[in-house]
């Protein structure tokens, strides 16, 4: 079979880079320039950074679909070549111009519902009629877009300003964008921190945000790279840090608080938030049981001094409506749906009273 520029071309354009709804062709990504030597191909892939997290799953599509459309006995192993154009990313701090509020949702261990709180706590924002984005930064456990019921979309980019802009989707009035959306959902994602890291930062500076009241972003639970990586790319606002009640959880939620008011990350506690505070049966709303211990958060806020912001009851329906993609925030007239609410007005208090205190006081002079 003879093997020409079109051939290799018309192979190539099978594959998509993730995030941008293009194939490689079409989007720029093959440099003109195909060699062609007897069974021999060289080319190379243009890539917008060094540290592009999917640089080698494309490669290696790319060797793979070439294999496929045009024969096994292609070679064309180590004849790939990759060349970076970087485009202009706005420096460290100035990120997200037009974004009024950054807020991190933490906690200190898995399985405290942080994610949860996170989702509904957007849809509940979004309810109060303020502009909202949700980013799932929680790179090897997103969650988001099976809570928000978009686990099949696909962003794409678009030309924005003379840059290439990743759009985030879009529903219940939330944007949102999360590493699950280019990364196959049945297999792990085996990154190390760098790559984990450089990921993150895409999603926050190379996505069309726009303008925004509040920037939620849902971390991954404990401490790690991905936490600091955030507070050095981004003016954060303040955190909210998720626990439930037992003793366990809130040792590593004390943990989680020290952590942001530590002098090298100085990021203020907007206020913890008690998930999971007590069961209550749908059939008897007005019974309260304590099955994981009581008021724990709310101790542990006071002996902290940081505001407790809301108390979320363990209710069959939250969790349902996790599983179905149907926050329960986007019902207003049920118990669950009043306590996010609550939850969100409270936390526009909290960054309101914020930024009262950290706005310069202004000194008038009074001529008589």
């Amino acid at each position: 079979m003879a093997i020409y520029p079109k051939l290799i071309l018309d192979a190539l354009s099978t594959v998509r880079y993730p995030g941008t709804g293009k194939n490689i062709v079409e989007a720029g990504m093959v440099d003109d320039n195909i060699r062609i030597d007897g069974n021999k191909v060289s080319f190379s892939l243009i890539f917008e950074k060094p540290t592009d997290p999917f640089m080698k799953s494309v490669v290696k599509a790319a060797e793979t679909a070439i294999l496929t459309y045009v024969g096994e006995d292609v070679e064309i192993a180590g004849n790939i070549s990759v060349t970076t154009v970087q485009q202009a990313r706005p420096e460290v701090g100035k990120l997200l111009p037009q974004v009024k509020n950054i807020i991190a949702i933490s906690s200190g261990k898995g399985g405290v519902g942080k994610s949860t709180v996170a989702a509904n706590l957007a849809v509940a924002l979004a309810k109060l009629g303020y502009k909202v984005g949700l980013l799932d930064a929680d790179i090897f456990g997103p969650s988001m877009p099976k809570m928000f019921q978009v686990e099949d979309a696909r962003p794409y980019a678009e030309m924005i300003d003379g840059r290439e802009l990743i759009v985030p989707i879009e529903k219940y009035g939330v944007k949102l964008l999360s590493i699950g959306f280019f990364v196959n959902s049945d297999q792990a994602t085996l990154w190390r921190g760098g790559m984990a890291s450089n990921a993150l930062k895409q999603l926050i500076g190379d996505a069309a945000w726009g303008d925004l009241d509040y920037f939620l972003i849902d971390l991954p639970p404990g401490t790690s790279d991905i936490h600091l990586t955030v507070v050095q790319t981004l003016a954060v606002t303040g955190a909210v840090v998720v626990s439930t009640p037992q003793q366990v959880a809130l040792a590593d939620a004390r943990k989680g608080i020290n952590m942001f008011t530590n002098e090298k990350v100085n990021v203020p506690i907007l206020g913890l938030v008690e998930n999971m505070a007590w069961f209550t049966p749908a059939e008897l709303p007005q019974n309260r049981y304590y099955i994981f211990g009581k008021e724990g958060a709310k101790k542990l806020a006071a002996e902290m001094k940081v505001p407790l912001i809301g108390q979320i009851p363990i209710v069959q329906s939250i969790c349902e409506g996790g599983d179905d993609g149907k926050p329960v925030a986007l019902n207003e007239d049920t118990v669950t749906g009043q306590a996010f609410i609550q939850l969100a007005e409270e936390l526009v208090r909290q960054t309101e009273k914020r930024n009262a205190e950290q706005a310069p006081t202004r000194i008038v002079e009074v001529h008589k």
